[in-house]
């Protein structure tokens, strides 16, 4: 395989540009991969500062609030999995729950007895920033204020649009026009264009107190109460204390074998368990099958339609946006980071004067009585799976992917194709991948081999009907950030090419 070590340094000036450091990238001491070339930027100078690998995800998760607003921003949740060099692994659960007002009277007068997909009952409590001051205290090497010198910058001194994000910008304008603060805060009618300059100088404030005086600054005082009055003013009941009383926590990884691999998922209230159950029961199934063909890729269909409705019913209907990033540092301690707003733009409504909008994973509950039905206090279920995979007992890969319910699906495509198909890391990351949809409909993204689409379609997997898909009526085939230690000790990485970021190494 043809490819050569990649820098971040490139990348460092917030008014040049998007200029992409490369899609794909070999290291032998460090590898990142993250979702936008500034946020590439800041989680190398962590690691040329001496940081580790959870300073410079956090750095990059701070930058990629910034740039991709869409996506995700300090409104919004987050889940790590972190994993030593000698295989033990943790996750960070940075998810937030419900308003302590929520009550199921609420949503039992609601139209379909359901949280609306944006909707001011659909907010929950903000999670990421106590989960970045989680994971800083716990592996943190860095002064706390260096982890955001960059995202600070980047919205104070401005940076160039990227071109996914302004497509998906101009696709979701619709969102921005409900609420007058996001109307103004993101040019509702009026969406940058690829290249052109955006400032958020309410954010970079916002970024500044968190750097000075903590996470406690962001769950008490002028942002939580902007919070709540934003969401008040709109109906909903999400309350100053609701932050105040916010906490993260830490959980053991759900596992499974697969192909010589430990694969390893966030548990519940994460939906990890459907890429287990699907890749374990394919095994079983495809025993003596050709990997790689029409009839293994159809079981694989079939057993990913199974996985993840048994997760809709243990827990519930997943979909939305996220971001992903993936450091390996010198030591060989690996991290994957995942923050979201859940749909694009969240709910759409924006704290007052601090320059991000809030999230709406209130949507993610199912109907009044179900396991995973609407309660005060609840954690709703989550579509964030931050990944990682061991071999022989030691770090072998850690991933993600973005796209809501293409999360899981992507998860079980990427590690067939590595791990069943034997692919190199660049060929699995750009290969075609189809996408179950509501309903057992079957999106397949175009470039899929002929064989294949024809037998999915054989064996009754329609295609889902024209402009309903969640990406502006489009199918969503996700976005994924990859990082593997390949047999020789040295590192690969991989930055999807459905979206806007890179690979670098060291």
């Amino acid at each position: 395989m043809e490819a050569a070590a990649t820098t971040c340094s490139s990348v460092h000036n917030v008014q040049s540009g998007f200029r992409p450091a490369g899609k794909h990238a070999l290291g032998r001491n460090t590898m990142i991969a993250t979702g936008h070339p500034l946020a590439a930027a800041a989680a190398q100078a962590m690691l040329d500062a001496g940081g580790g690998a959870v300073d410079a995800a956090i750095a990059a998760d701070a930058v990629m609030g910034v740039v991709e607003p869409m996506a995700t921003s300090i409104g919004g949740d987050l889940q790590a999995m972190i994993v030593e060099p000698d295989g033990f692994a943790i996750t960070c659960n940075g998810t937030g729950r419900a308003p302590a007002a929520l009550t199921t009277s609420m949503v039992e007068a609601l139209p379909g007895r359901r949280i609306p997909e944006r909707h001011p009952l659909s907010v929950t409590v903000p999670g990421a920033v106590r989960g970045w001051s989680d994971l800083h205290q716990r592996y943190g090497k860095l002064p706390w204020p260096a982890l955001f010198e960059h995202a600070i910058a980047a919205a104070a001194d401005g940076f160039a649009v990227a071109p996914v994000a302004a497509r998906e910008w101009r696709w979701f304008d619709r969102v921005l026009h409900h609420d007058e603060h996001c109307a103004r805060l993101y040019r509702a009618g009026n969406s940058p264009a690829a290249g052109e300059v955006f400032h958020n100088s309410e954010l970079a404030q916002v970024l500044r107190e968190i750097a000075q005086d903590g996470a406690d600054v962001f769950y008490t005082g002028r942002v939580a109460r902007a919070i709540a009055q934003g969401v008040q003013a709109h109906g909903g009941v999400l309350a100053e204390q609701d932050l105040a009383h916010h906490e993260g926590d830490w959980r053991t990884p759900l596992r499974a074998s697969f192909r010589g691999l430990t694969l390893l998922e966030c548990p519940p209230n994460s939906h990890g368990c459907a890429v287990l159950e699907a890749l374990e029961r394919t095994e079983d199934l495809c025993t003596g099958i050709d990997p790689a063909s029409p009839q293994a890729m159809l079981e694989l269909v079939r057993a990913t339609g199974i996985a993840l409705a048994r997760a809709r019913e243990t827990v519930t209907d997943p979909s939305g946006n996220t971001v992903c990033t993936v450091v390996v540092d010198g030591s060989g301690r690996a991290v994957t980071l995942m923050s979201s707003i859940f749909k694009r733009f969240g709910c759409g409504i924006v704290a007052p004067g601090c320059g991000f909008v809030l999230q709406n994973r209130g949507f993610g509950f199912a109907l009044p009585g179900h396991v995973n039905g609407p309660a005060p206090n609840k954690r709703p279920y989550h579509t964030v799976i931050p990944a990682a995979a061991l071999k022989d007992g030691v770090f072998h890969a850690g991933f993600g992917v973005v796209g809501g319910l293409m999360q899981p699906q992507g998860h079980i495509q990427l590690m067939w194709r590595l791990a069943a198909m034997g692919q190199e890391l660049p060929a699995a990351m750009s290969a075609p991948r189809w996408r179950l949809e509501a309903g057992d409909k079957l999106a397949i993204e175009q470039g899929m081999p002929t064989d294949i689409g024809n037998a999915l379609r054989s064996a009754g997997f329609e295609a889902p009907p024209a402009g309903t898909g969640e990406l502006a009526g489009r199918s969503d085939f996700g976005g994924a950030q990859f990082v593997l230690r390949r047999q020789d000790g040295s590192l690969e990485g991989c930055s999807d090419p459905r979206k806007d970021g890179v690979a670098c190494g060291t």
